[in-house]
């Protein structure tokens, strides 16, 4: 999934900017990696508490584990009772974190600068999405209620879009992104086959993260259940590209490889909220439904003059909340407790993740200066060029 979001965000943003995506990337990814062992993973799933888990350090192996790992076999039964090993659950939620914090880098791309990226994706791996998880995944209240997400939509892509939605309302758009008169000037992408094989891997690796959501592997029931949910994935993208490239053409009067690029993931996102049915029909309205919300989506953001580097926001977070929705229409949750759970879930991480970019821009700035984004992040920041054996040609109005 890093690895899909790296050539997808760098081939979608400028070439001048392209080396600081994989930095941003590698670097999010560590730093998810070491913010979710020392504080995230307790606090969402420290104990079934109602609000958040524990706040202690460090997270590690179950007590009955250490006990197997110390030579004590009468702790296999206890050890199988939990269906997988503690740091295994870990490692997987961490891969979850991760992506919710690149969906802020994409939407961010280009004008954000790289430290200050940095100190938010501390908060937001450590605090702000291990909260979320608590009260869904982690047992806590909207988990009581009935609340159902199974892989993410609103646990993670939803979070991680309304971080994005409050760091870009921050951050403002690119210079020369919008014109007086309402018209939009194209960022032309720095390499399409880069951010098409982006979207390819991530549409692997959505498999292992809709189908390892199941969380156990152990018999035959457990693999017709992953087959259903990969099945059931694979169809949502199809219909998300398929939905987003028959409405770009109305939409934005061309046929818009980015545009379908991004209706492919949006399809992928909408299902992951309940990729677990055995109808399997069921998914084809579910990603059409999530890439045309997608492509609107896009175009509301346009008229609301709010840049989005890489079409993050409508693929994640609108797309985002029609899964969730869709899961209390077809696919066995409440519709009530399934919108109390978006609206919960934004009331909180949007205002948080507002205040805290207000935060980092009073204490270091939170936007490259206007001579780092006319030459380039890559330049200004690491003083290293993506394809130095091209000439990058300036915006006309620099």
């Amino acid at each position: 999934m890093s690895a899909g979001f790296t050539m997808l965000e760098s081939g979608s943003v400028r070439a001048r900017n392209a080396s600081v995506i994989c930095l941003k990337n590698v670097g999010l990814l560590a730093i998810s990696g070491i913010s979710f062992y020392l504080v995230g993973y307790t606090l969402m799933y420290g104990s079934a508490q109602i609000h958040v888990g524990d706040l202690r350090f460090l997270s590690g192996p179950s007590e009955v584990e250490r006990s197997l790992l110390s030579g004590d076999e009468s702790a296999i039964a206890a050890v199988l009772e939990n269906e997988n090993s503690t740091m295994s659950h870990w490692l997987f939620q961490m891969a979850f974190v991760a992506s919710s914090a690149s969906i802020v880098s994409g939407t961010l791309a280009e004008r954000v600068r790289l430290w200050s990226f940095f100190v938010f994706v501390v908060v937001l791996t450590s605090l702000i999405y291990p909260v979320v998880g608590a009260w869904t995944w982690g047992g806590g209240w909207l988990d009581e209620m009935g609340f159902k997400d199974f892989a993410g939509s609103t646990v993670v892509h939803s979070t991680g879009g309304w971080a994005a939605l409050a760091g870009a309302v921050v951050l403002g758009a690119r210079r020369g992104k919008f014109n007086q008169n309402g018209s939009v000037n194209q960022t032309p992408p720095s390499n399409v086959p880069l951010a098409t094989l982006g979207m390819f891997i991530l549409w692997m690796g959505w498999f292992a993260f809709n189908g390892g959501s199941h969380l156990r592997l152990s018999g035959v029931i457990d693999a017709v259940a992953m087959s259903n949910i990969v099945v059931n994935t694979n169809l949502a993208a199809c219909s998300g590209f398929v939905a987003a490239i028959a409405l770009s053409r109305l939409v934005f009067h061309r046929v818009d490889l980015m545009v379908s690029l991004s209706g492919a993931i949006a399809g992928l996102v909408a299902v992951s909220a309940g990729p677990d049915f055995s109808g399997h029909f069921w998914a084809i309205p579910v990603g059409a439904v999530g890439g045309t919300i997608c492509v609107m989506g896009l175009k509301l953001l346009e008229k609301c003059r709010i840049d989005d580097g890489v079409g993050a926001i409508p693929a994640h977070l609108f797309s985002g909340v029609w899964g969730t929705i869709a899961v209390g229409i077809g696919s066995g949750g409440d519709l009530l407790v399934q919108l109390t759970g978006i609206l919960s879930v934004g009331a909180f991480v949007f205002p948080v993740s507002l205040l805290l970019w207000l935060a980092i821009g009073q204490v270091i700035n939170v936007r490259i200066s206007m001579d780092a984004e006319r030459r380039g992040k890559d330049l200004v920041e690491l003083g290293i060029q993506a394809y130095p054996e091209f000439l990058v040609l300036q915006d006309p109005e620099q």
